[in-house]
């Protein structure tokens, strides 16, 4: 069974041990905790002492629409870790996963949580995608005291929802200025413009930490521009940005717009760098920008190139699976169920508030998203590795 040794570590926890993851669109209003009034289902009950642990878990995820490849990435991860945690903790831990589409739509994710949570009394939820989904939806579950952990929600603010949101996906205050500071090293850079969607949550808040980014570097900003996610022409925003002759191009943005704007620039004739952030992290980058995408920088917790002995058995068993190799997507939904799985074996049993609890203490763990440990406030710890597209893949930026 492909990625043995990290099935193998996590098969020998023992039930007492105790355990040491951008986007959306509009603003961030958080609805009530039970839509239409509904009663909240009561938490799954405690196993029987000795039996085996049955875990039910929902999972909200951006499965059709424009941004659907970062939802069926993480669909595949979870999958992969489920069929060789199920496996390896036989007679100990079996978990059961149920999936809802949110569409990338904030009242989508609602509706899902609420469903997951009062229909299908999961012990607690992965997702949903997109930063903007779970400022919406992670208000329900933590007013139902349900563990909801984002795997790629990048935003700032994330965690103060409450109590019971955490999340392994490494924010933009990290990955960005790691990805800035990188490129004005290798790459000389003095003077930036930046682009942006204007109307999704993660996008503004990667603009946001990328001006702010640049300030602090000294950098000269010589303009800015916006679009809408739905856009199709960019050529305006990128004809007036050229005239302002940066030598760096910063875009925050989905991997759709963010290619398209990518291939424009370089059909204009920009030569300056262009440097994105965490939604650039998927394949279909390439699909889209083709060739253009050739020296985008940005920064990841996962690269499949690293030649690291845990990644590189994930990357094996993701490709005899799937046919492809993850993204960073993938790999952090894989890691959310290793950890899930080790907090619901040290708290042995399927109960919400106990899960929580073994969430809130995790350190070191390693995964193939690098090693994780969460603060005071249930933010990860983790350091992000700068790569850049070339030949159609990101490889490490040397």
């Amino acid at each position: 069974m492909k990625g043995f040794s990290l099935v193998k570590s996590l098969a020998t926890i023992s039930l007492g041990a105790v355990l040491m993851v951008g986007c959306s669109s509009g603003n961030n209003a958080a609805p009530a905790a039970n839509g239409g009034g509904s009663t909240p289902a009561p938490a799954p009950a405690a196993e029987a002492s000795g039996g085996e642990i049955n875990a039910k878990i929902g999972v909200v995820g951006f499965l059709s629409g424009s941004g659907a490849a970062y939802g069926e990435a993480q669909k595949a991860g979870l999958e992969l870790a489920l069929g060789e945690l199920n496996e390896a903790n036989k007679g100990k831990l079996k978990m059961e996963l149920k999936f809802e589409d949110s569409g990338g739509e904030k009242e989508g994710a609602i509706n899902a949580v609420n469903k997951l949570i009062n229909q299908d009394n999961v012990v607690a939820i992965i997702g949903p995608t997109l930063s903007g989904e779970m400022f919406a939806a992670g208000p329900v579950a933590n007013d139902a005291e349900v563990p909801i952990f984002g795997i790629s929600n990048t935003s700032e603010g994330i965690n103060d929802i409450g109590e019971y949101v955490f999340r392994n996906s490494l924010p933009e205050s990290i990955a960005i200025p790691t990805a800035m500071k990188a490129a004005v090293e290798k790459k000389g850079l003095k003077k930036v413009a930046l682009i942006y969607a204007s109307n999704d949550d993660f996008s503004v808040n990667g603009y946001k930490v990328m001006k702010a980014t640049a300030e602090k570097m000294g950098l000269e900003i010589t303009g800015e521009a916006t679009f809408s996610n739905g856009d199709v022409d960019f050529s305006a925003q990128l004809t007036k940005l050229k005239q302002t002759n940066p030598d760096g191009l910063l875009v925050s943005a989905l991997y759709k717009e963010g290619s398209m704007v990518v291939k424009k620039a370089r059909e204009l004739g920009i030569t300056a760098t262009i440097l994105g952030g965490n939604g650039f992290n998927n394949p279909k980058v390439f699909e889209i920008a083709g060739p253009a995408a050739d020296g985008l920088i940005v920064a990841t917790p996962f690269s499949p190139e690293k030649q690291d002995d845990k990644v590189q058995a994930f990357v094996k068993a993701f490709e005899a699976k799937y046919n492809k190799k993850p993204d960073q997507f993938a790999a952090q939904a894989y890691d959310s169920l290793y950890i899930m799985s080790q907090s619901l074996l040290g708290a042995g049993k399927a109960e919400r508030e106990e899960l929580r609890g073994q969430l809130a203490q995790l350190k070191d763990f390693n995964g193939v998203s690098g090693k994780l440990s969460f603060d005071e406030k249930r933010n990860p710890i983790g350091e992000a590795v700068v790569v850049v597209a070339k030949d159609g893949k990101f490889v490490p930026f040397e």
